[in-house]
């Protein structure tokens, strides 16, 4: 059977830009393939605003979601594999999802110690996921 990750994934962001929300992504950016501006990577994550106006060529692939953005002026090409995405959620509320790992797929979790990226803070930005069922 194939992976839930991509189709619980756009359903959010359709979810999210239907209510005229802003589609934020948070990204474990240390995973194979991940491919996001050095710059914007903090505490080995990544969080991108997804957004219709902020993005061009949005593809929420079965394998990744790739796009065109600007960081700090400069158009760079983003490719995240869905396995690297950790949570959707809407940024002015909060709302949105974490995704779960697939069957197979070993995650340890966000506040594990023995992670490098390991923060015994909570995100500054975003922290404020949901899970909605």
């Amino acid at each position: 059977m194939s992976s839930n990750r991509p189709y619980l994934l756009r359903a959010i962001y359709e979810w999210i830009v239907d209510n005229g929300l802003t589609p934020y992504l948070m990204v474990d950016a240390q995973q194979a393939g991940v491919q996001v501006p050095a710059s914007a990577i903090k505490d080995g994550r990544v969080v991108l605003n997804v957004a219709p106006r902020a993005v061009a060529q949005l593809e929420l692939g079965n394998r990744e979601v790739a796009f065109m953005a600007r960081f700090g002026g400069v158009g760079q090409s983003v490719r995240v594999p869905i396995a690297a995405v950790l949570a959707i959620y809407a940024h002015e509320t909060g709302q949105g999802m974490g995704l779960p790992p697939d069957e197979g797929e070993v995650a340890p979790p966000l506040d594990d110690p023995e992670r490098p990226d390991a923060s015994p803070e909570p995100p500054k930005r975003g922290g404020h996921l949901r899970i909605i069922k």
